[in-house]
This record gives C-alpha cells, structure tokens and sequence, in this order.
C-alpha cells in the first residue's frame, strides 16, 4: 500500500510549466519504495468536484505511473487553468470558496487507496490578534502565544522578541506553528495562506506579510525572519510599539484538511 501525498498547486507548479494552471501530483515516501524494492506502478486517477454538475472532473492518463527513487511524484501540470478553477461561475469553488480534490492510487492487482484533500478559504472567525505586554522587558529568545483554533486545526504565533536567524538583532522575527498536539500522518501536508501582521496602534498602516506554504511534521512553522525593523518598533511616532505594548495578528485565508480512505 505505502504512503502517499496529494500535493495541489492552487497557482501552478512552475517548474513543470504549470503556469497560470491548477496542478495536481502524487507522492511517494522513500520508505514505500525500499519496501517495494525502489520501484512502484500505479494508476493514478484526479478528481475536483464540480458543484454545478454535482460531478467529478477526472483525469487520468492511459500509461502506468512508475515511482522510484529518482522520480517519487507523478501528476498533471495543466489540470486546469487557474481563471476558470477560481471564477465561482465555474462550480469548482463553491459556499464560500470551498473546493475538493481527489485521488484514486491503483497499484495493479495488489491494493487500492485514495484520499480526498479539501482547501476551506473562507472562516467564521479568521483572525487571531496577541496582545505583549512589557514588550521591553522580555529576555526568552522565543514567546509563544496561547493556542487558537482556525480551519479545523490548532495553531500558536510565534515571536522573536531579538529577530531570529538573519533578522537577529535587527528586525521582530514572526512564525505561525501547527500546534504540537496536532496528529499528522508522516507525510501530510497542509497549505495555509495567511497573513502575518503587526499592528499598527495609531491607526496607520500595519506591517504585514503574506503566508502561503505547506506545514507538516517535518516543517510545523513558517514565517517572517525580518517582519518589522527595531527602528520602525522603536520609533514611537509610528505606532506599533505603544506603551511597551505590541500587537501581532494572523488573519487566516486558506487552510487544507486531508480525508483518507480506507
């Protein structure tokens, strides 16, 4: 059976000449293929529903996929192109940007398996905002906000009150985590695209950078290593640091969840 990964390209894969296109591919775990003595074949069959029609746009190619080492993700470049997948005319996004992918993985003859990935783009409640006090005064490297829950999935802000890495001593180092207790399989992923911010007290403009990366337990946090300068923080003219206290925000915009089957 093995291990495997619907890997979704909402903008394209550019380096397969996804450009302008919805991508779809399928991985393999190292560890299926030294199993399997480094080679796999399989079908693969792609599915997206298409609200309209209450239908499956599928496809497939005629060819058996052959997974190994040095090729462990097959799929499709150009499924669809991105206009027409994002205009809600369409039906592929649907009560508020809803969308479903899907996978058949046919190993001839042996086993059958197939999972169903979803991207929710639209939340009841999609911000998070952290309130530090005494900002000052913090001498931990790290600070970890309380746990929220956005998506179907429990999250924490990450601050750098001193920068980390190439922002260290420099710049506010910011990070979103999946929260420890969260359970992934080995090799899922999750796509998140969010916003990460420091908010501006004085009602001008707040700094902020656009998230849009895969999680998974390999690589549970991303973020901004240079977010905001201490010189912007520390100037009191412009807002963010008031009273010793600074505000940071996540606005969530995209979260995927990951259905297995059997």
């Amino acid at each position: 059976m093995g291990f495997w990964t619907l890997v979704v390209y909402p903008n394209g894969n550019k380096k397969d000449s996804g450009s302008g296109y919805l991508s779809l591919y399928v991985a393999i775990d190292n560890s299926t293929l030294v199993a399997a003595h480094q080679e796999v074949l399989a079908d693969l069959r792609f599915y997206i529903f298409n609200n309209n029609e209450r239908k499956y746009f599928t496809i497939q190619d005629t060819t058996v996929w052959r997974f190994n080492v040095f090729k462990t993700m097959w799929g499709f470049s150009q499924v669809l192109p991105v206009d027409t997948f994002k205009d809600p005319k369409n039906g592929y996004l649907y009560d508020g940007d809803h969308c479903e992918f899907g996978v058949d993985v046919i190993i001839p003859s042996i086993a059958e398996n197939s999972e169903l990935f979803s991207a929710t783009e639209k939340f009841y409640n999609p911000t998070f905002t952290w309130t530090i006090r005494g900002f000052s005064t913090l001498l931990k490297d790290m600070y970890s906000s309380d746990v929220f829950t956005i998506g179907g999935r429990s999250w924490n802000i990450q601050v750098y009150p001193n920068g980390r890495g190439e922002g260290e001593g420099k710049f506010l180092s910011m990070f979103l985590k999946l929260n420890g207790e969260e359970t992934l399989r080995p090799y899922e992923k999750v796509y998140v695209r969010a916003k990460l911010r420091v908010l501006n007290q004085s009602k001008l403009n707040n700094v902020q950078n656009q998230l849009d990366s895969w999680f998974s337990r390999a690589a549970p946090s991303w973020g901004f290593r240079k977010l905001i300068s201490f010189d912007d923080l520390r100037d009191s003219s412009k807002g963010f640091l008031v009273n010793d206290v600074l505000m940071v925000q996540v606005e969530m915009e995209a979260v995927s969840s990951t259905k297995y089957f059997p």
